[in-house]
């Protein structure tokens, strides 16, 4: 399968998760609008999202997935298949100790998060109980985090890549017919939403038994103290965990400033937490269609170019990531700083979710548009360290990133209140992107090929025509007024869309550039 094939392919089924991601969002916007309660999911939520961003899908996987590709380059694949078996003994123990001690410890987990939900004693105990209702979310997705990697590296992208719909149609049904059983039983009718989260995991774990079972690749977990300690024995094992270490580190580093974000917006207005989840959900269409899906293609491939000591393969893969992302993150950035509040209004805009919602959804979505080139490139480029197995370094760059970040909050977040957490997030990727390209640069590991500067400039000028395009979409139709009139207010979307991707790109190629050569090279 070629690389863009692969690419692509990630990339429709990650759209499906997105649009499924969304209509979830537009059920909760439209049942539950922005309030204390919904705040408080949204706490409980990211809770054990953290975690698994931080082990499962985070430190996890960038050291289990360099590890495993040579692994099979070295080794092949039956020593292979006991590496994985050694791993994942190893990992089922570590997360059933996370999940006693993350429901036991709850409150405490709430409180370092959003100790302003205490405002509302309400929301604060809501919150308490779906952490721990959702709390071993973690252990369902950390095991598929497990198995992407595996699946990833040989080179099957479909079953991970599609898998988080699973979690959208479970989250789709706690919405439609949960919330309100639970309101007629007398229940918080919000709690239904957690019950989905689970029912979600599940499922999601689900489905990766037969597709490993189908490679032969389907781990024997260890459950007795003896298979624990002859798992941690394993050289492969101690690798992955010494790379963990710093990945760890990395990883927290933006978790932290996540963490940090929550807990300032927990302190501002009502709704504040909510209105920058609405927002961070859109901004995963693009950082995942773009970003995600050219990481995880690139990362096996980048970490066997690197294990067969073939440097221009290693530097062509990520020249060919880098070109893509600026391709189609730079039009999608103009397109999120001009033409937010139609995006916001025809997509949010129904049932409890107000006017002043769409606002400052939309002013938080501007700010993420702001730094949305580097929220991708960061994905294409610290895969460049990783497959090299070198995770200090973008450790030690995401650290100085943190702080900058929260300078940028003192500065930003007087002023533009949630949207200013946004934009101090969007800059911060930008500064941390630029400085993970210099590194590729000074090392040798990256050799930009020829044509860059012109390639640049015909991107830009097509972008430039696609802004002028969008702020005149954007006053000339009365977006917000429309509510009444959804099939109308869509259809005007989709034509608005339409027409920017038909002006972006036919001035592009009128620029003589090579669309085809260029996702083909």
């Amino acid at each position: 399968m070629s690389l863009f094939k692969a690419a692509s392919t990630v990339s429709l089924l990650t759209l499906a998760s997105r649009v499924t991601g969304l209509a979830r969002e537009l059920l909760m916007a439209s049942a539950f609008g922005a309030s204390a309660l919904t705040d408080a999911f949204n706490v409980a939520f990211r809770i054990p999202n953290l975690l698994r961003r931080l082990f499962g899908e985070g430190a996890f996987s960038q050291a289990f997935v360099p590890v495993l590709a040579a692994s099979r380059q070295k080794n092949g694949d039956e020593a292979t298949h006991q590496l994985i078996s050694a791993v994942a003994t190893v990992l089922a123990w570590a997360l059933l100790l996370t999940c006693v001690v993350g429901v036991a410890a709850a409150p405490v987990l709430v409180w370092a998060l959003a100790s302003g939900l205490k405002q509302d004693p309400q929301g604060f105990e809501a919150a308490v109980l779906m952490t721990r209702w959702m709390f071993p979310y973690i252990a369902c997705m950390s095991l598929v985090a497990l198995a992407a990697g595996v699946l990833n590296t040989w080179k099957r992208f479909a079953v991970p890549a599609a898998t988080p719909v699973l979690l959208n149609v479970a989250m789709i049904a706690a919405a439609w017919w949960g919330a309100p059983w639970f309101a007629a039983q007398g229940i918080q009718p919000i709690y239904a939403m957690a019950a989905g989260v689970m029912v979600g995991g599940l499922l999601q774990l689900g489905v990766q038994v037969p597709a490993l079972h189908r490679l032969g690749l389907l781990p024997r977990i260890g459950l007795g103290w003896s298979s624990l300690r002859a798992a941690w024995g394993d050289e492969g094992v101690r690798n992955i965990t010494r790379l963990m270490l710093p990945a760890l580190l990395g990883v927290g580093v933006a978790q932290v400033s996540l963490m940090i974000n929550t807990q300032i917006a927990s302190w501002l207005a009502t709704g504040s937490v909510s209105w920058l989840g609405y927002a961070d959900r859109l901004m995963e269409f693009p950082t995942a269609l773009l970003g995600v899906a050219l990481g995880v293609v690139l990362m096996p491939q980048l970490a066997s170019a690197r294990a067969a000591d073939d440097g221009q393969q290693y530097s062509d893969l990520l020249d060919w990531g880098l070109r893509l992302v600026v391709l189609l993150a730079v039009p999608t950035s103009v397109a999120l700083l001009t033409f937010s509040t139609p995006l916001v209004a025809t997509l949010y805009h129904y049932g409890a979710f107000k006017d002043s919602d769409v606002a400052q959804v939309s002013l938080a979505l501007a700010g993420y548009g702001a730094g949305l080139l580097g929220l991708v490139a960061i994905k294409v480029l610290a895969p460049g360290f990783y497959a090299s197995q070198d995770i200090r370094t973008p450790v030690r760059i995401a650290i100085v990133v943190l702080v900058i970040t929260q300078l940028l909050n003192i500065a930003l977040v007087p002023m533009l209140k949630h949207a200013g957490l946004a934009l101090s997030i969007g800059l911060g990727a930008m500064i941390n992107a630029g400085w993970l390209l210099v590194g590729l640069l000074r090392r040798g590991s990256y050799r930009p090929g020829p044509g860059w500067w012109v390639f640049g400039l015909q991107v830009v000028a097509a972008s430039a025509l696609l802004a002028v395009f969008l702020m005149w979409g954007a006053q000339a139709v009365p977006w917000i007024e429309l509510r009444a009139q959804g099939f109308k207010r869509a259809g005007l979307l989709a034509l608005m869309i339409a027409g920017g991707v038909a002006l972006y790109f036919g001035a592009l190629m009128a620029a003589g550039l090579k669309l085809r050569q260029l996702v083909r090279r």
